[in-house]
């Protein structure tokens, strides 16, 4: 702990006569002496280290009070990414006080102009020409642009690939519970000739095709079938990016799509216990009046000094309630303002950095286990991103369990969400799971395996594979 004393002897001893005490031990007196170690710990090392590596090492030290560090290979939407310290320093500052949105703008430029960064960020990433100020999460964002469809193209046919997050499809399955003659379709992009058929019979009603890239497995989707086909029938094309996956992967806009969707949470925000999250929508300019929630747009005052305000209000509170887009009362201005320090800090280069360490990180330990016997991607030949899907050749559940007691979370169990999925696991890397957090996944997997299964080690080459292929 001396390291973060003053380096000099009349450095401290000005200090310790500043603060009223004779001598170092004396700031620990109401520590009982038996339960102090006098040791003088070398927390940081002699070489230069990154602030990600500063973190790792202090969250090491940290870590001898709280018992052992689980490694976590969650994901589904909700992931664990490295968020430089200045961000939260940031967030926290007496300028944004609160996380509402001002009416006020006189008072609020540095709110405002954040915002309106925030916008313009959102609209680089997604290849859009205009964005708002926020929803509340992925799920509303992905509920929202699917009315925008439906009021810009005035049809009532909404298709949804299942591979969408199931949260997803689930709010907007609720939403159009209440709508009336809406009609809501999913359909499974591996097997999509059929649905996507712009001659099939209600093609022409199909307000807008929806899905996710990456999508809920990880998979990268063929977008050009799903852009050919609303080129076709005048539908809207939809997609809902992870946002920290635009630094490697196409911008949606040069692509097709007409609206681009997706949560913040990946931008700086803390996984925090479930929340709360930000959801984004970006869209072309065509479309602007179609957006639900508000904008900020950047003008002059009359003194022409550049300042910000509200531009488009299009709730309820603000026009008439038959005139407006959306119910959607707030929007997550905290968040945002995390996601925008997030990205200035980061870059474009630092984002791109970070998507290819996903990346890497999460094939290497994709490699790994699939040399495992009975172990097979739930998609064959599907590219990923950060997340995989593989089908295991035992039950997933002791599996997790067994994990769990390596100090391992091993994952989702999909048969969760998708009933045909069974024995399969929704595997996650970031650039904060560490190399040797891999190896102790795949270690802890084959020797599972082993004490369970030693059978399948037993086989002659290509004959498990057969046996999984005629039972699967």
């Amino acid at each position: 702990m001396h390291n973060f004393l003053p380096h000099t002897e009349a450095e401290r001893q000005v200090m310790l006569q500043t603060i009223g005490v004779n001598n170092i031990d004396d700031l620990f007196s109401d520590i009982p002496a038996s339960l102090r170690e006098n040791i003088a710990y070398q927390v940081l090392p002699a070489k230069g280290l990154s602030e990600a590596e500063l973190q790792g090492e202090l969250f090491h030290w940290a870590q001898m009070n709280q018992g052992p560090r689980m490694a976590c290979f969650l994901g589904g939407g909700a992931y664990s990414r490295f968020i430089p310290m200045a961000v939260n320093t940031i967030a926290s500052r007496s300028e944004f006080y609160t996380a509402y949105t001002p009416y006020q703008p006189e008072i609020a430029q540095g709110t405002l102009q954040v915002t309106y960064e925030f916008q313009t960020m959102i609209c680089e990433l997604t290849g859009m020409h205009v964005a708002n100020a926020s929803v509340y999460d992925g799920a509303s964002a992905v509920t929202e642009a699917a009315l925008m469809a439906l009021r810009a193209t005035k049809r009532n046919r909404v298709l949804i690939a299942n591979t969408v997050h199931p949260d997803y499809r689930q709010v907007l399955k609720t939403y159009f519970y209440g709508l009336g003659d809406e009609e809501l379709v999913e359909f499974n992009p591996e097997a999509s000739e059929e649905i996507l058929n712009p001659e099939a019979e209600g093609a022409k009603r199909v307000a807008c095709v929806i899905i996710q890239v990456p999508n809920y497995l990880g998979g990268l989707e063929a977008t050009e079938p799903v852009r050919a086909f609303c080129e076709k029938t005048g539908a809207l094309f939809i997609v809902s990016a992870d946002p920290v996956s635009l630094g490697m992967l196409k911008a949606p806009g040069s692509y097709g799509a007409d609206i681009v969707v997706g949560d913040i949470q990946p931008l700086g925000n803390n996984l925090s216990f479930g929340g709360p999250y930000g959801g984004y929508i970006a869209t072309l300019s065509k479309y602007t009046r179609q957006l639900p929630g508000r904008l900020v747009g950047k003008t002059v005052d009359k003194h022409g000094t550049q300042c910000y305000t509200l531009t488009l209000q299009t709730r309820e509170q603000h026009i008439r309630r038959e005139k407006a887009t959306s119910n959607i009362c707030t929007n997550q201005a905290l968040n945002i303002l995390k996601a925008t320090v997030y990205l200035s800090l980061i870059g474009p280069v630092g984002l791109k950095q970070l998507a290819n360490i996903s990346l890497q990180r999460a094939h290497h330990l994709a490699s790994r286990l699939k040399k495992l016997p009975g172990i097979t991607q739930y998609i064959p030949g599907q590219p990923f991103f950060f997340e995989f899907a593989l089908r295991f050749p035992t039950p997933v559940q002791p599996l997790l369990a067994h994990l769990e007691q390596q100090q391992i979370l091993g994952g989702i169990n999909l048969e969760r969400f998708y009933p045909e999925a069974k024995n399969c696991l929704l595997i996650t890397c970031t650039e904060t799971t560490a190399p040797q957090d891999i190896d102790r996944y795949a270690l802890a997997v084959e020797q599972y395996l082993r004490s369970t299964c030693p059978q399948l080690f037993n086989q002659p080459p290509g004959a498990l594979q057969q046996q999984l292929e005629a039972t699967c």
